[in-house]
């Protein structure tokens, strides 16, 4: 494939060169034959005239004398390379410039003005000669009489020789013109060929799985774009490849772990091994590792669902009143650790302009995180501000924190904290991850700001409803 593409370049470049210097031979042989006609016509009209009106005081009635015009004749015939006749009136030759056997022939059928608008014809002349010639006739007058006439006859192969002569010009400097262009070639080989060749490899390294094969081309033109962008797209593949890696690996950990329990709680209550009085609380405990189950499940179709274009249903709501709902959504699990809540408004009613629902699970999944990680006796601060055409709201807890290096780990799905993990062993590790998603989703930003041991603040934005 790759050196098909190089060899038909070649081949159209040879055919392109080819057929263009046979029709510029064909035409510009026509083109030169039909201008060297009319410019030798030209010529040789103006001389027949010049010689008709030198002549023409030799006529006196119908006596003439030119004898003495011979030498004269013969030097303007040898200059022309023509043959110069001198006809009466009737068509007989009466001076030939060659001094044939054609003086005193009648010419058959002579008709002066057969050539009509055209000062010349081309062909035997009557059939006087044995070769095409190009002819010129002008009349000799005088005293308002037509005495006779001066024909002028150039053979066309003396043309013949005049054309090519300027086409073998032209064909050389074709010639040239094409070999200066075979500098194309090795241009082409190098900024196009070469490069695609590479590009092409790094096509059938990707294809073969290898998206950690780098494509080497450095130029700054379409192909050094094409190169950097398949380099991009490589990368991209393989991130999202660890990516599903990691995926598959952490939904087969947290499926199998409640899994296990399940079907060991089951297996024990069946072969006795936990006694009847105990039975209960073990199947409550296996209740509670399916709703873990369930809840997982609905986080990665939740997931599934944000990955998808068109999803969001907007509309306008006021915020304050979302936040108020959602916060007293929470009374009975903050009163066993003794939370409360601060709430700060800028204004009684904020209008938005957003999905209402995933709005609520992102207050949700907020306000469940900031009471997880409080401690007891404690105040989550949630506000809203505004900003230009912005509405930001703002979640913080005064709870354990999260690490510095964990920053930048939160928003990845199934990540979990080490201390996230000792504090709540039932999380999915997906609540930010969808968080994210949703906002994202909106087209604004959600941003995060903890110290360890002091707490978190999760901020994010939404966008003024216009309706207001």
């Amino acid at each position: 494939m790759t050196h098909s593409l190089y060899y038909k370049f070649i081949l159209g470049y040879l055919v392109f060169g080819i057929l263009g210097f046979i029709s510029i031979a064909t035409i510009s042989s026509r083109l030169t034959y039909n201008q060297l006609i009319k410019e030798k016509s030209e010529v040789l009209y103006d001389e027949a005239n010049l010689i008709a009106t030198t002549y023409s005081t030799l006529y006196q009635g119908n006596t003439m004398d030119l004898a003495s015009t011979y030498p004269q004749m013969e030097a303007i015939g040898t200059f022309l390379k023509s043959e110069i006749w001198i006809l009466n009136r009737q068509g007989t030759v009466i001076v030939d410039s060659n001094r044939s056997k054609r003086v005193n022939t009648l010419i058959e059928d002579f008709d002066p003005a057969s050539t009509g608008n055209k000062s010349y014809c081309v062909g035997n002349y009557y059939g006087m000669f044995p070769e095409d010639v190009l002819s010129v006739c002008a009349p000799i007058t005088g005293n308002y009489n037509t005495y006779g006439y001066v024909t002028i006859h150039l053979p066309l192969s003396e043309l013949q020789v005049s054309k090519n002569n300027i086409l073998n010009l032209l064909y050389i400097a074709s010639a040239i013109v094409f070999g200066l262009s075979l500098i194309i070639l090795p241009v082409f080989t190098k900024t196009v060929f070469f490069p695609l060749k590479r590009i092409t490899e790094g096509a059938n390294e990707y294809a073969a799985g290898n998206l950690e094969y780098h494509i080497e081309l450095d130029t700054h033109d379409e192909m050094g774009y094409l190169a950097a962008t398949l380099n991009y797209m490589s990368s991209e593949l393989d991130k999202m490849e660890e990516y599903q890696r990691t995926f598959i690996a952490n939904v087969s950990h947290d499926f199998r772990s409640p899994l296990t329990s399940i079907k060991g709680y089951l297996e024990a209550i069946i072969d006795g091994t936990i006694p009847p009085e105990l039975q209960e609380k073990y199947l409550n405990l296996v209740i509670s590792e399916t709703d873990r189950l369930n809840k997982l499940t609905q986080g990665l179709l939740t997931l599934n669902s944000l990955d998808s274009k068109g999803y969001l249903s907007r509309s306008s709501f006021d915020i304050n009143r979302v936040i108020k709902d959602t916060v007293a959504s929470f009374e009975g699990t903050c009163g066993a650790k003794n939370i409360v809540f601060d709430l700060t408004f800028s204004d009684n009613i904020q209008m938005v302009y957003a999905d209402l629902g995933k709005i609520q699970q992102v207050l949700c999944n907020l306000i469940d995180n900031a009471i997880k990680f409080s401690h007891h006796d404690s105040v989550i601060y949630v506000q809203t501000s505004i900003r230009y055409e912005k509405v930001f709201i703002s979640v913080k807890d005064t709870g354990i924190g999260i690490p510095k290096d964990s920053l930048k780990k939160i928003w990845e799905r199934f990540y979990k904290s080490d201390l996230s993990r000792g504090k709540d062993k039932k999380g999915t590790g997906l609540g930010l991850a969808i968080v994210k998603e949703i906002i994202q989703a909106h087209g604004e930003n959600i941003d995060v700001v903890s110290t360890e041991g002091v707490g978190t603040e999760f901020i994010f934005s939404l966008p003024k409803s216009v309706n207001l």
